[in-house]
């Protein structure tokens, strides 16, 4: 069984670095370290920070997950991103990721995110992306295995409308 998530929120956290000097915030349930310091999580807690780039997350990752290839649930909302970081990408086993309240201005970076197998829930809601046309269609086509979007459930409608608007393809 998993632990809880490795919470760094609220930290006032500008880099990764900053981070790894961070002891996690205590919940409800106890995070215990194995014998190397390391956490067996899934999910890290990096939101309502100042994190402006993702610099040093693999190492970060690393730091305190004791399997870090294994992370499933990433929160980086309200932090100053502009952008996804391709290393992102690499995280092939992330299933739920949150980047509300970001500062992300260009719809075609969550392209990058199409090669995440898992991916299934991500909210990026609060950020200039949202008042592009056709947002909540092209997130939806480019991400063809998400379930929820910014906490709302991707309808079959959705996901078939969103394919023919922005593939051509007919299911």
């Amino acid at each position: 069984m998993y632990s809880p998530p490795v919470d760094l929120s609220f930290r006032n956290l500008s880099t990764m670095t900053d981070a790894m000097a961070e002891i996690p915030r205590r919940g409800v349930r106890p995070l215990t370290p194995d014998s190397r310091g390391r956490y067996h999580s899934r999910a890290v807690r990096l939101n309502n920070n100042n994190i402006s780039d993702l610099t040093g997350v693999g190492f970060l990752l690393g730091h305190f997950l004791s399997r870090p290839s294994h992370l499933g649930w990433l929160d980086l909302s309200f932090n100053k991103l502009e952008r996804i970081d391709p290393v992102l990408c690499e995280m092939q086993e992330l299933r739920i990721l949150y980047l509300h309240g970001n500062s992300i201005w260009k719809l075609s970076e969550v392209d990058k995110l199409g090669r995440l197998p898992h991916l299934h829930t991500i909210t990026l809601h609060g950020n200039s992306i949202e008042s592009t046309s056709g947002y909540r269609s092209r997130v939806i086509a480019v991400l063809p295995e998400l379930k929820a979007m910014d906490f709302s459930a991707v309808t079959t409608e959705e996901r078939v409308l969103s394919q023919i608007k922005f593939t051509g393809v007919r299911h």
